[in-house]
């Protein structure tokens, strides 16, 4: 890498370094300061950035005019009563992965006398780049990279030879850090009212936080905050119950998980858990939009080999992992995890932190916490509808979609994420980042992310500045 020499010299990854202009103050929440050198250009950098980010939109706006032609010749269909409400009451083997509301195309369904079928998928495509301070380089060497996040086919639909309603869903995805394609959430659920919800038996997810439960594709944000990857796997083995109440405004679930057959899987960490959460709605209005979710996810684990490696991105996919314990010997863990989320129409506010304390005496018995807290609203008005069986949101559906002539759903996000893996006589480091970002649903189906972030990293003391430049794009069927 060049270098050039003089007052205010830096560097930018991947390109050659300029004098710089001005200095900027990154002072941290935590009253410490830091000094994260800003470029006045990024040459052969700035470039690439620029035009690769270009190639996506310009990619996305193609895809616009081609993935349903038909649907630009005429208007948007109008939305049913269940389109409009804010609170969906519905659940099925998929939970979160469920397909888009707004339906544009139907040959990729099936009706028969005994099941239904519906062939749906997904596929995310992204870049990165970053600009590190001298400090954060000291750490890391990072580099601009775009990659395939994810492609995932999905079967899903209903048996109709039950006399009690039963879902079903397969999913194939493309694993895009093993490079292979793996089995992921699949199984079949049952309805079971006598217990007040429903009996999920399968691969799925655990059930601990309402941001895991989520599809990654109908998130607020384009990764989840640093915590929850470090802690959570993103699926599971075995027996999950779904239950609700609504006279008294409650839900919750219970899951058990064996890793018999995951073993080799990507995701198996744990030998086996328990999870649960419980979930209180004070408010849950359709009349005025308005719900708030109070809850609480209680987890315990035996992890795989009784060892344990706490590790996580910085909300970033392609960045290497600047959190990371590195394995060392645990009995098993305990973790609860408070979360808060408010609805007052297009406004979204929320709120998880978890706690994690593990038994391994050998490390000090570390305790490790973290959490975020965010805001994202829909300047066009759309409104996150909330699914009361699951405890979730779903993803956005705009009211006027650019099939049919109009502008999409326009989100503004901003969030805040702190991580402490430094417990015992581990170091596996502290990381916070502020990220505001801008999404555009154009579609049930189509989605633009736009992400600005910076965070700051404690770890080999020495504490590192680093700013991210993503995008994505995403499609489902």
């Amino acid at each position: 890498m060049a270098r050039v020499s003089g007052p205010g010299e830096g560097y930018i990854n991947g390109a050659v370094s300029l004098p710089l202009t001005r200095r900027f103050a990154a002072p941290s929440p935590f009253g410490r300061g830091e000094l994260l050198r800003m470029p006045a250009m990024f040459a052969n950098k700035e470039i690439l950035v620029k035009s690769r980010i270009g190639a996506l939109i310009l990619l996305t706006i193609t895809a616009s005019f081609i993935v349903t032609p038909t649907a630009r010749a005429q208007a948007a269909p109008p939305a049913t009563a269940a389109e409009t409400s804010t609170v969906d009451d519905t659940i099925s083997a998929s939970e979160a992965d469920a397909a888009p509301s707004r339906k544009f195309i139907t040959w990729n369904e099936f009706d028969g006398k005994y099941v239904t079928a519906r062939v749906g998928g997904g596929f995310l495509y992204e870049f990165n780049a970053y600009a590190q301070s001298d400090e954060s380089k000291q750490q890391f060497a990072m580099h601009p990279q775009e990659k395939v996040r994810d492609f995932r086919v999905l079967l899903k639909g209903t048996f109709k030879f039950f006399k009690r309603p039963v879902t079903y869903q397969f999913g194939y995805m493309y694993d895009a850090a093993l490079g292979e394609w793996r089995v992921r959430q699949s199984g079949i659920m049952v309805d079971v009212p006598e217990i007040l919800g429903s009996i999920f038996v399968g691969r799925a997810k655990e059930g601990f936080s309402l941001n895991k439960v989520m599809v990654g594709y109908a998130g607020w944000t384009n990764e989840r905050f640093t915590m929850n990857d470090a802690m959570i796997p993103i699926l599971a083995d075995g027996v999950k119950w779904l239950g609700h109440d609504k006279k008294h405004h409650m839900l919750w679930n219970l899951g058990i998980f064996k890793d018999w057959i995951s073993q080799k899987e990507s995701f198996s960490t744990y030998d086996h858990q328990v999870v649960g959460r419980i979930a209180w709605l004070p408010k849950m209005a359709d009349t005025d939009k308005t719900v708030l979710h109070i809850g609480l996810g209680a987890r315990y684990g035996v992890p795989k080999d009784h060892r344990l490696q706490p590790r996580s991105r910085p909300e970033s996919f392609t960045a290497p992992y600047f959190l990371d314990t590195g394995k060392f010997d645990v009995n098993n863990t305990k973790m609860l995890g408070p979360e808060v989320y408010y609805r007052p129409g297009s406004l979204l506010i929320g709120s998880e932190y978890f706690f994690q304390k593990v038994d391994a005496p050998q490390s000090g018995n570390p305790l490790f916490h973290g959490g975020d807290v965010f805001v994202s609203w829909l300047a066009t008005g759309e409104v996150r509808t909330y699914n009361t069986r699951g405890g979730y949101f779903n993803g956005v559906v705009p009211a006027h979609s650019i099939f049919s002539g109009g502008r999409g759903a326009w989100e503004l996000v901003g969030r805040f994420s702190y991580t402490d893996l430094d417990g015992g006589t581990l170091r596996g480091g502290k990381f916070w980042r502020i990220t505001p970002m801008v999404n555009w649903h154009m579609s049930p189906n189509m989605r633009l992310e736009m992400v600005y972030g910076y965070g700051s990293l404690d770890k080999f003391n020495i504490t590192g500045g680093t700013q991210f430049f993503q995008t994505r794009i995403q499609f489902q069927l």
